[in-house]
């Protein structure tokens, strides 16, 4: 088990976080596992001060596209930490889709992000998904967005430094940039990378109908564009 971080421990800087990232996972499965404090990884995304200059080489946009997803680290194997450069003007940002078993950290690096959650499509009633606990605001802002299959369940915007959790026991969402001239940049921090590995499901926000995508590409790795890169 990896030796608790205090606080003198915490990054100051993008690279020390990721470091610090892999090393508190060490050798494990992924936040479920019994030796990883999920509080300690939020903590850690949390302590970072968002500098455009640690991660800017890594801040790869496509304007063509929603969003990039550009690889920082891959971990220990058993993780994934992605940039991903959110355009602006581009609707409704991400699919509604689920995240194949694993964990989601995700902290606001630029600009502004909105989370819209979903229940899964075949749930009618949504007690495991804590509808009851959303406030009223969250509730308000996905009033008549029922839709067949499909029931949003909150919807919630996150500014820079924040810092979110989201698992399929959560429910499903998408990411999207409301504004509709800058980017976005957000700190996406996966366990297990079971989305790079196997895909993961999408979801039609009309019917409910999902779809397995196989192969989640990224955009760049280590700063260095893909090619040929897939859309």
């Amino acid at each position: 088990m990896p030796a608790p971080l205090s606080p003198a421990d915490y990054p100051l800087t993008f690279p020390t976080l990721i470091s610090s990232l892999s090393r508190v996972l060490g050798p494990s499965s992924g936040l479920t596992s019994s030796d990883v404090d999920l509080a300690e990884l939020t903590a850690l995304m949390q302590s970072y001060d968002s500098n455009p200059v640690d991660w800017a080489s890594y801040s790869i946009s496509d304007p063509s596209r929603g969003y990039t997803r550009n690889m920082v680290d891959r971990g220990n194997g058993k993780s994934n930490v992605l940039v991903v450069v959110w355009s602006p003007g581009k609707g409704r940002g991400s699919p509604i889709h689920d995240h194949a078993g694993a964990h989601c950290l995700m902290k606001v690096l630029k600009g502004r992000l909105t989370e819209t959650r979903y229940a899964w499509p075949a749930q009618d009633h949504h007690d495991s998904l804590k509808e009851d606990d959303l406030d009223h605001s969250q509730r308000q802002a996905c009033c008549g967005t029922r839709r067949k299959g499909m029931k949003c369940i909150g919807e919630k915007s996150y500014g820079e430094n924040e810092v979110t959790y989201m698992s399929d026991e959560l429910g499903l969402h998408r990411i999207w940039n409301p504004d509709q001239h800058n980017v976005a940049v957000s700190l996406h921090l996966y366990t297990p990378p079971h989305v790079a590995t196997t895909g993961c499901a999408v979801f039609n926000e009309t019917t409910g109908k999902a779809s397995h995508v196989p192969e989640y590409n990224v955009y760049s790795e280590a700063g260095i564009v893909l090619s040929p890169v897939k859309a």
